[in-house]
C-alpha cells in the first residue's frame, strides 16, 4: 500500500465513525493539523532528491485538500441535521396567543378623543394644549364675555387665588394660540378636561372633557364651517346618520349654530333612549366673533374663522349607551373594562 492510500485509509476510519460536531474537529485536527502524519510527511521532504520532492510535494497537498473537504462536507451535514432535531424538539406553535401579562388599554374617554383627534388630522388640524388653571382675561374676557356678562353666570367655575380659576372650556386654547400671533392659515385642535361649578347628577359632572378646533383663514365663510362639520360628523357617526343645524348663541361666535343628530336607537321619532326628544345636540359651532378677532388684531384683510366644539364625556356616553356619565369616571376597573368594549 501506498502513503498516500495508508494516509487516506486511517482518515476515511476514524471520519466515519465521528458523528458530532466535535468529533468531526478531532479528526481533522488529527488528520491535517501540526502533529498530523501529513504535516510529518511535509516536513520530510527536505530530505529527498529535488525530482522526488516535488512529485511527493504534490501528493500530500492534493491530500490534504480532499480530507478538509470530507470533513466540512460531514460538517455541514451533521449541523443541518443538529438543526433539524433541535427545531422539531423546540419547535412552538406561534399562532397560538401568547401568556404575556395584559398591559391595560386606554380609558373609554381618552379611546373617543383620540378617535376624535384622528378624524380632525384627516382635515390638517394640528393639536394644541393650555393650562387647566387660567386667568379671567383667556377664559372670559378676550373671548367677548366681559364680568357681568351672561355667560359667566353659565360657566361658573371654581375661582382660586390671585385671580385664577379652572377653565371653563377649552376654548382658552384659542386664546392663547390666538394671543401668540401665528401665521395664518390656523388649524387647531385642543381636548382636555373642563370645569363647572354645577351639581353633580346622572348627566352633569364638575369636571368633564371637551374638544374643540377652530381654524383662522382668509375668506372664510360659513359654508366651510358647515362642510367640516358634515365631514366630521359621518366620520364619527357614519354615512348613514341623519342630522340637522339650527340656531345657537355663543358669546364668542356670530353666527353661531349647533348641530343635531337623530336618535340612532328611534332614527328622529323619539323614544326612551333620547327621551322622546329624537334629536340630540352634538356639537356647537359658528364664525369666531368679530370682537374676538379684533382683540388679537386678526379683524383685517378679510380674515374670518370658525370655531367648533363638543363634549367628549357625553360623546362617549352616546357610544357606550350609557346615561349616567359618572360611571366613566368611576375608579372601578372592572366597571371601565366593561365600558371599555362598547367603545374599542
Amino acid at each position: 500500500m501506498d502513503l498516500a492510500a495508508e494516509i487516506y485509509d486511517r482518515f476515511s476510519a476514524d471520519l466515519a465513525e465521528a458523528v458530532t460536531g466535535e468529533e468531526l474537529a478531532a479528526v481533522q485536527a488529527r488528520h491535517t493539523g501540526r502533529r498530523s502524519r501529513v504535516k510529518e510527511e511535509f516536513r520530510e521532504l527536505a530530505k529527498l532528491p529535488e525530482h522526488e520532492r516535488k512529485e511527493r510535494a504534490v501528493m500530500l497537498n492534493g491530500l490534504e485538500l480532499r480530507m478538509r473537504v470530507e470533513v466540512e462536507e460531514k460538517t455541514g451535514r451533521v449541523r443541518a441535521a443538529e438543526t433539524a432535531r433541535q427545531i422539531e424538539h423546540e419547535w412552538l406553535d406561534l399562532s397560538l396567543p401568547g401568556q404575556v401579562p395584559r398591559r391595560g388599554a386606554w380609558h373609554p374617554l381618552t379611546e373617543v378623543e383620540r378617535h376624535c383627534l384622528d378624524v380632525l388630522r384627516r382635515l390638517g388640524f394640528e393639536r394644541a394644549d393650555g393650562p387647566e388653571v387660567e386667568d379671567a382675561y383667556h377664559n372670559f374676557d378676550a373671548l367677548n364675555i366681559p364680568q357681568h356678562h351672561p355667560a359667566r353666570d353659565l360657566q361658573d367655575t371654581f375661582w382660586l387665588d390671585a385671580g385664577l380659576l379652572m377653565r371653563s372650556h377649552t376654548t382658552t386654547i384659542q386664546a392663547r394660540v390666538l394671543g401668540g400671533r401665528p401665521r395664518t392659515p390656523v388649524k387647531i385642535v385642543a381636548a382636555g378636561r373642563v370645569y363647572r361649578n354645577e351639581a353633580v347628577d346622572a348627566t352633569h359632572m364638575a369636571m368633564f372633557h371637551q374638544l374643540e378646533g377652530f381654524w383662522l383663514e382668509r375668506g372664510l365663510a360659513l359654508g366651510h364651517l358647515k362642510e367640516v362639520l358634515v365631514f366630521v360628523v359621518r366620520a364619527l357617526y357614519g354615512d348613514r346618520v341623519r342630522m340637522r343645524f339650527k340656531p345657537k348663541y355663543y358669546p364668542y361666535t356670530e353666527p353661531s349654530l349647533g348641530l343635531d343628530i337623530a336618535c340612532t336607537a328611534c332614527g328622529g321619532d323619539g323614544c326612551e333612549a333620547c327621551h322622546r326628544v329624537g334629536w340630540v345636540t352634538i356639537i356647537g359651532a359658528g364664525m369666531i366673533h368679530p370682537a374676538v378677532l379684533r382683540e388679537f388684531g386678526f379683524d383685517g384683510d378679510g380674515m374670518r374663522g370658525i370655531a367648533f366644539g363638543w363634549g367628549t364625556t357625553r360623546m362617549a356616553a352616546q357610544w357606550l349607551g350609557i346615561s349616567k356619565v359618572r360611571s366613566l369616571y368611576s375608579a372601578d376597573h372592572r366597571q371601565l373594562a366593561y365600558l371599555h368594549r362598547g367603545v374599542s
